[in-house]
């Protein structure tokens, strides 16, 4: 089965700038995709690129075997776009919003009163579609923003930042909606928020200064980078010499110190490939300190992201 989202070579500049450069995946028929970089990143100029916003300097990019340059309608009938900032018109309701956002969308009158009822359900928004948008707290425009974008039943979705600036509880009731709309559709979110990509994401891509620099699932990505892992390592000893120590010990790139209720905790950061629990369960034995506990502590997917975005910044 071909995907429903395939970037090939996406280059875009704004003057001498490029914002992306030669960026390429894929996105399969129902899958949740994470657009996972840091503020600037490229990550809002691919998504309006895929979603006809506007057109690459250089790439091809085809949604359901569309060209989004030379076949703009038929991708904008199959795409739903929340972006950043949501388009609202403040002083509508919320069910006349939906209804003209229908009609822009060339729906038949009576597709739109049925999708009407139906995004306001599938949005929790029963209790407000007779309310004036301006009303609505952030989180409520936000269910808004999403309705607008499902309301002529796309196959694709393009979330960017859905969660960003809403308070905690709308942030857990939006990844919810996601994750329910994603059983339906093909879903691509953007965030520098990791624990959202981690919990709703099935496939993490990583950008960072208009590059790809790593495309996996959050538990695939983990393992290919348990090679740079981490010790938590607890020791009896004083504390300063410990810590010289174990920072001598070859192949040990850092070495952090906590006191945590008594206890003497010590975060170690391995170089690539090591494995040198022996090395330091012999470095405190020999120095007539207590080794008291020893644990292994794999990367999580806010570990891999620093580590890649500070390479790439190196």
């Amino acid at each position: 089965m071909p995907p429903m989202i395939e970037v090939n070579n996406l280059t875009h500049y704004y003057g001498p700038h490029p914002a992306i450069q030669d960026v390429s995946f894929h996105v399969d028929k129902g899958e949740i995709l994470g657009f996972l970089g840091p503020n600037g990143a490229g990550k809002t100029t691919t998504m309006r690129i895929i979603t006809g916003f506007m057109p690459p300097t250089r790439g091809k990019v085809s949604l359901d075997g569309y060209d989004v340059v030379e076949n703009s309608l038929e991708v904008r009938r199959r795409v739903g776009y929340l972006p950043e900032t949501v388009p609202l018109y403040t002083d509508m309701t919320v069910s006349s919003y939906l209804r003209y956002m229908g009609t822009l969308r060339g729906m038949p009158p009576r597709s739109i009163k049925r999708r009407i009822g139906d995004v306001i359900d599938i949005c929790r928004l029963g209790d407000y579609r007779k309310t004036q948008i301006g009303k609505l707290s952030k989180g409520f425009r936000q269910r808004v923003g999403i309705a607008q974008a499902i309301i002529h039943e796309p196959e694709v979705l393009i979330l960017d930042e859905p969660t960003i600036g809403i308070d905690p509880i709308q942030v857990v009731e939006t990844r919810r909606l996601i994750q329910e709309l994603g059983k339906e559709q093909t879903v691509v979110l953007s965030s520098h928020i990791l624990p959202e990509v981690s919990m709703i994401c099935g496939r993490v891509l990583i950008i960072n200064e208009g590059r790809i620099v790593a495309e996996d699932t959050p538990s695939n990505l983990a393992q290919r980078f348990q090679g740079v892992d981490r010790l938590e390592v607890e020791i009896g000893g004083p504390v300063a010499q410990v810590l010289t120590v174990l920072r001598n010990v070859k192949g040990v790139a850092e070495v952090n110190h906590q006191r945590l209720q008594e206890r003497e905790l010590y975060d170690i950061q391995l170089g690539r490939g090591q494995d040198l629990r022996d090395e330091i369960s012999r470095a405190v034995i020999s120095n007539g300190w207590s080794l008291l506990s020893m644990q292994v502590v794999g990367m999580s997917l806010e570990d891999i992201f620093l580590k890649l975005t500070t390479q790439e910044e190196s």
